[in-house]
């Protein structure tokens, strides 16, 4: 039987054997955590983990690990592992990592990550606001989007032609937009869909108004990943349709395939989150599978393919 290849392009391992140190998975548990309790991911998970997800019918060949907040005082060491992890077990075979854009240190934290070949770009958080209604508690903050010492950091990943991973709750899509104007070839993907957590018809006119104002970025793309919400229960069918609109929003061939795993297993397994990004691919852009599943990763993660990795 023919299998579709799939590359799953965020996800996160972690040994939590001292090798690398997550505060948030081995020390206290992180009360502000959007999902709720995680204590069932709070365990060992790598890539033979990873491997066994993947339903039949399917071929993984590549992975790209997001950062997963490891101890922040040293960047490079998830970096190392991952690489090592690799080296091992074929997965992933290319890695976001974090550096601090605030730090006087942070080019040096990229360049001790570029040593790895796996390394493509940055995830670094810019500070958030809880609720759409407190925008103004965070709007030129240090470390918000409006800052331009965090900002730094960006044309330092511009520069370096290194990516970033844009992760932001839905009503800060359009200030990221505002910002990536002055970094105009900085190769950007948006994590989770947009994160639309607020689901009320506000909510959602708002993220549509975000989204759009990034597609208007030709060099933006975003992952179809990760819907659960700290403001509103798993809904499998809304889901599908905010992939759906996601896809048509950006275009096909500027969505990819991701799964969040471990992380979204609190709400469903993985085959069950490929069969809905496959639902929303057949609704809107049959065309498309193969460039979403796979295609489109590639190019945005300048992914070195081998076909027999799985």
């Amino acid at each position: 039987m023919k299998t579709q290849p799939l590359i799953d392009a965020h996800h996160h391992f972690w040994a939590l054997d001292g090798s690398v140190h997550y505060p948030w998975l081995e020390d206290e548990i992180d009360p502000h955590f959007f999902l709720g309790d995680y204590a069932a991911f709070r365990r060992p998970f790598q890539a033979p983990d990873l491997k066994a997800l993947v339903p039949d019918g399917y071929r993984l060949v590549g992975t790209v690990h997001c950062e997963a907040e490891a101890d922040r005082r040293e960047p490079e060491r998830e970096t190392h592992w991952l690489t090592a992890h690799a080296e091992r077990y074929g997965l992933p075979i290319a890695l976001v990592g974090w550096a601090n854009f605030l730090d006087a240190g942070c080019e040096a934290q990229l360049e001790a990550q570029m040593a790895s070949p796996l390394f493509r770009g940055v995830r670094a958080k810019p500070i958030t606001a809880a609720r759409p209604d407190r925008l103004a508690e965070v709007h030129g903050q240090p470390g918000s989007l409006e800052d331009a010492d965090w900002c730094r950091g960006l044309r330092l990943l511009e520069e370096r032609e290194l990516s970033w991973d844009l992760r932001v709750p839905a009503w800060h899509l359009s200030a990221a937009a505002r910002t990536l104007e002055a970094t105009p070839e900085l190769r950007v993907i948006l994590n989770h869909t947009g994160l639309p957590w607020d689901r009320s018809n506000e909510g959602l006119a708002q993220w549509r108004h975000g989204m759009r104002a990034l597609a208007e970025n030709p060099g933006v793309t975003v992952k179809l990943s990760e819907l659960g919400s700290p403001m509103a229960a798993w809904d499998e069918a809304a889901n599908v349709a905010i992939l759906a609109e996601a896809i048509e929003i950006f275009g096909p061939d500027r969505c990819v395939f991701a799964s969040n795993f471990p992380v979204t297993g609190l709400n469903a397994s993985y085959a069950d989150w490929l069969a809905m990004v496959e639902r929303a691919i057949a609704q809107v852009a049959p065309e498309a599978r193969q460039a979403i599943l796979h295609d489109n990763a590639v190019r945005c993660y300048r992914l070195d393919i081998n076909e027999q990795a799985s």
